[in-house]
């Protein structure tokens, strides 16, 4: 049996309402993500909505027990709509003193601390630089504070399987789910299955494991302890009847990619180089291949864009993706796309920057570079996903306008997005409208033009060795509709005029008022991964009799047509956007409405207080 000692101090009660946030924080050894992935499979199997944000450093292998060696997973569940992962944590589970240093300062006055106090040593207290040891000191006081030594309860636990020290202490994470498991009412039985399934060549590390995971849940089932440790069972939230599975941004990019070119009637072909946080997306297309899917994994980004450039002029669907530092590499790539008009999805998951910034932070950052970001006139559509299961509508949606307008497109994303999950209604493909390419086979009347439009200004599309329709591809300026080099000045104008002209008229939906009301005293505008705490903001700013109302855009470049006047209609417009105010200089050029910038780059989402506060300033 471990120990358990529950602090007496008169930490204020926390009572857990029907949503719950819970942080696992532990060194980047500690299985943290793991942990955190498995607890969000049981709560989706227990019918709860949920959004998950998964925390980590950028090193591969920090120093243990360092402060910038912290990973973390915060989770929040619920009974009713669940948009963001929680403004701050109702739990804190910390395996060492550094993961309590980093995290503690945002947790609710009056949340739970679960703490592993056999890794509170002087070593770890000092590499955390706590000068004593706060399970100890009183500086915990505000909050409910349960210690536990972790550590030696999964030593015990695993004894029997003849592990290593080292080996067993990799358990402890399952312990520590294991009482997680208990105190949300979770099953643990399909952890067990998976746990089976993952050590399947070690049977022994895989009885160690399952039996640290019943240690943790039993010593939550038999510790007679006052106070903070109790059980606490969230309802399984309303959902509309369907197939529903758990969804992070990355797989639904993958799965919206191979949707929309399923939709297209084209086999894909996706060349990519790994880089945080868009390597996953080439990983899960990796295994999709019987959807007559081409993965490569290029030298550098130039080569995978070119690659992917190169199999939209052979008659797929060419896809590549990176993160902000790789965009700016395949920028010259963009323009040759941009020049030949050639169908292309390219799919940024924002981060940190500049530079190498941040690699496993989100940002928002990198609209200047998707809107302008290329020399010479270069335009190109931009659409923005707001959550994970939205990053599969907006997939299929980039590869609608590449094909059908023979444009590349770019689909922006965040690190958030990638690595968050939620529940996601698993959609009926046959609901979805087909836009199959035609390719040009045959000589048209009058001859062939490579470079003549249609009424979208889309050139056609034509796969090389087409007998009769020879033609010459390339990055110098073509001549209108014969598509031969030519560097007259007015025709240049006018082909610039004409690539222009194309994605202008590129059409996208009409902008709608997600809450609230068509013109008003205040509208919350924003785009991409804020969404969720600017609707939270705004429902609760509304229920308190705010006159303010949120519009969310999904398409950047060209912006909805109607986008103008309905901005106009506010006495106010506020843009929250995790940069220094890239959306907000659009929207001011675009449409000369006095917007003003709500700002955060701290590698952090937003927080819903955060913009409650904003919309409290802006309406005075």
């Amino acid at each position: 049996m471990a120990t358990a000692v529950a602090d007496e101090a008169a930490a204020p009660e926390s009572s857990l309402s029907d949503a719950v946030v819970v942080r696992f924080a532990g060194d980047s050894g500690d299985g943290m993500q793991l942990t955190g992935g498995q607890f969000t499979l049981s709560t989706a199997l227990a019918g709860n909505d949920l959004a998950t944000f998964p925390d980590f450093p950028a090193e591969i292998r920090a120093p243990q027990g360092t402060l910038f060696g912290v990973s973390a997973f915060q989770i929040n569940f619920g009974s009713s709509e669940i948009t963001t992962a929680g403004d701050a944590p109702d739990v804190l589970v910390a395996m060492n003193p550094a993961a309590l240093k980093t995290n503690v300062p945002q947790l609710k006055p009056g949340g739970l601390i679960i703490a592993d106090e056999g890794e509170f040593n002087d070593r770890n207290l000092a590499k955390a630089k706590y000068d004593a040891n706060p399970l100890e000191d009183g500086s915990l006081a505000k909050w409910q504070l349960l210690k536990l030594n972790i550590s030696q309860a999964t030593m015990d636990a695993v004894k029997p399987f003849g592990l290593g020290n080292k080996e067993a202490l990799r358990c402890k994470n399952m312990w520590t789910l294991g009482l997680a498991l208990w105190m949300f009412d979770r099953d643990r039985q399909p952890l067990i299955e998976w746990l089976k399934a993952k050590f399947a060549k070690d049977p022994n590390l895989a009885d160690a494991n399952i039996a640290a995971l019943n240690a943790g849940h039993a010593f939550g089932e038999t510790a007679e302890l006052s106070g903070p440790l109790k059980q606490h069972h969230v309802a399984p939230a309303p959902v509309a009847p369907g197939l529903y599975r758990t969804l992070t941004g990355a797989e639904a990019i993958a799965l919206g990619l191979v949707a929309g070119a399923q939709l297209a009637k084209l086999p894909m072909f996706f060349g990519g180089y790994p880089i945080t946080p868009a390597s996953a997306i080439l990983h899960h297309l990796s295994r999709l291949k019987e959807y007559d899917v081409t993965t490569f994994q290029a030298e550098d980004e130039i080569a995978a864009i070119c690659s992917a450039i190169g199999a939209s002029y052979g008659g797929s669907l060419g896809v590549t993706s990176s993160s902000g530092p790789g965009i700016a590499l395949k920028g010259e790539a963009m323009g040759l796309a941009i020049m030949t008009e050639l169908p292309l999805v390219i799919v940024n998951s924002q981060r940190g920057g500049p530079s190498t910034g941040l690699p496993t932070k989100t940002e928002q950052s990198d609209l200047y570079q998707a809107v302008y970001g290329r020399n010479g006139d270069a335009p190109m559509p931009v659409i923005a996903a707001r959550s994970p299961g939205d990053a599969f509508e907006c997939a299929i949606e980039a590869c609608r306008i590449a094909t059908q307008y023979m444009t590349p497109v770019m689909l922006l994303t965040d690190g958030y997005i990638a690595n968050a999950a939620e529940p996601w209604k698993v959609p009926d493909l046959t609901a979805y409208e087909a836009f199959p390419v035609e390719f040009l086979t045959e000589v048209p009347e009058g001859g062939f033009k490579p470079y003549g439009r249609d009424e979208k200004l889309a050139r056609p599309w034509v796969k090389p060795g087409t007998p009769g329709l020879l033609h010459r591809i390339g990055g110098i300026e073509k001549e209108v509709d014969t598509g031969h080099l030519n560097y007259q000045p007015a025709n240049h104008q006018a082909m610039t005029d004409l690539r222009k002209t194309k994605i202008d008229g590129v059409k996208v939906p009409d902008q709608i008022v997600e809450l609230g009301a068509e013109g008003g005293r205040l509208a919350v505008v924003g785009w991409g991964s804020t969404y969720g705490p600017i609707h939270q903001a705004v429902r609760r700013k509304r229920a308190e009799g705010a006159d303010v109302s949120h519009i969310h855009i999904r398409h950047i470049w060209p912006l909805p047509a109607n986008l103008g006047a309905l901005l106009k209609s506010y006495d106010r417009v506020i843009v929250p956007e995790m940069n220094t105010g890239q959306l907000k200089t659009v929207l001011r050029d675009q449409y000369l409405v006095d917007a003003k910038p709500v700002n955060k780059v701290s590698g952090q989402p937003f927080r819903i207080a955060e913009i409650e506060a904003a919309i409290e300033e802006a309406l005075g």
